[in-house]
């Protein structure tokens, strides 16, 4: 018989962390390794990884990562690109054959540029074309899921162990100046290719540990802007609401940490007038943006990372430094495994987010 005790329930789903304020490349090896001491988080269901800076002899081009179910949704896809954008190189992934990851889709990546002459007819900007181009191959065409889409990154992710994940897409041969890693435990969403983390939007990714119960309303209020949730996974919406408030109600990272882990009214209540009167504002206006249940996310972006817990911190996080490299991660444990003598170890405070930018020109 089993008792309480003898099963380690866990806080569902492991995330790392880790970035170089100076731009100096890293490979995958040590992001995959500081995977295994929280490897009862996951269940085998889900494991990821996103590099930054991993693409520098084609860190003009847009990086589309996708899976495909069979040829015919490849050739699909295949067509829908060449008629929309400049397809520098189409390749498949490289991986490894491991028995720990079975049943894998075709995985390819495509490096493109925009038609000009397209840009031009829709007036759009490249981000906003590329965004919805995504959108659009996700939700019409059958069977082709793109998991990245940003420039000079890349999201690697499967069903499986994190740590078997990054054998798998062959990490340790990638350089980034930043990673990200995920273990999933689902709850309530299927274990699937596409539903593991992380979930990315151009250069934006995100890994989440927890559940979010305002879920449907934070879906609702995305997909009036175009956005549509395709991945069968609660986090995906994050990763659309980041970019909806970054990229086009251009709110700054501090900003956007307070719309989706809004301070209590009686906190506001207790602020400078000016920060007050922003703060009103903010969770007003994005009231429908507020995360609620527990979480702790790592957001990637382009030169740097933020992290940030639920405002109660009902998810664990610590975060440490060493030299020019800040780390983060669910345990300890993890940013012992990626710099044994880390320093300054510190776990955030519920809302607060930890935001690590690379020096201007590192990357």
């Amino acid at each position: 018989m089993v008792r309480e005790g003898d099963v380690r329930i866990p806080s569902g789903c492991a995330i790392a962390a880790v970035i170089s304020r100076e731009g100096k490349l890293m490979t995958g090896e040590k992001i995959t390794e500081a995977m295994k001491p929280m490897h009862e988080r996951s269940n085998g269901l889900g494991g990821g990884f996103a590099g930054y800076g991993i693409y520098p002899e084609y860190k003009d081009f847009y990086a589309l990562h996708v899976f495909f179910d069979d040829k015919t949704s490849r050739n699909n896809c295949e067509q829908f690109l060449k008629d929309h954008f400049e397809i520098v190189k189409a390749e498949i992934i490289p991986t490894r054959t491991i028995p720990a990851i079975t049943n894998e889709p075709l995985i390819y990546r495509f490096f493109l540029n925009p038609l000009k002459s397209v840009l031009a007819s829709l007036q759009l900007d490249e981000n906003e074309y590329v965004a919805r181009a995504v959108m659009r191959i996700n939700t019409s065409i059958t069977g082709a899921y793109v998991f990245s889409s940003g420039k000079n990154m890349g999201a690697f992710k499967a069903v499986g162990y994190p740590e078997d994940v990054g054998v798998f897409y062959k990490l340790d041969q990638y350089e980034g100046y930043s990673w990200t890693a995920h273990g999933r435990y689902p709850t309530n969403t299927p274990g699937w290719w596409g539903g593991a983390h992380p979930f990315t939007l151009l250069d934006y990714s995100v890994v989440h540990n927890g559940e979010i119960s305002s879920y449907d309303a934070n879906r609702r209020f995305i997909e009036m802007f175009g956005y549509k949730c395709t991945l069968q996974t609660d986090t995906e919406v994050i990763t659309y609401i980041m970019d909806y408030l970054i990229r086009k109600q251009k709110l700054t990272l501090k900003e956007a940490a307070s719309v989706i882990a809004a301070p209590f009214w009686s906190t506001i209540e207790n602020k400078p007038e000016d920060e007050k009167r922003i703060l009103k504002y903010l969770r007003t206006v994005y009231s429908s943006l507020l995360i609620t249940g527990p979480f702790s996310i790592v957001f990637g972006f382009t030169g740097g990372l933020m992290a940030i817990n639920d405002r109660l911190k009902l998810r664990s996080m610590v975060t440490g430094e060493k030299d020019d490299k800040v780390f983060i991660a669910s345990e300890e444990a993890a940013i012992r495994i990626m710099e044994p003598y880390a320093e300054n170890i510190c776990y955030p405070a519920g809302g607060e987010p930890v935001i690590v930018r690379v020096k201007d020109g590192a990357y």
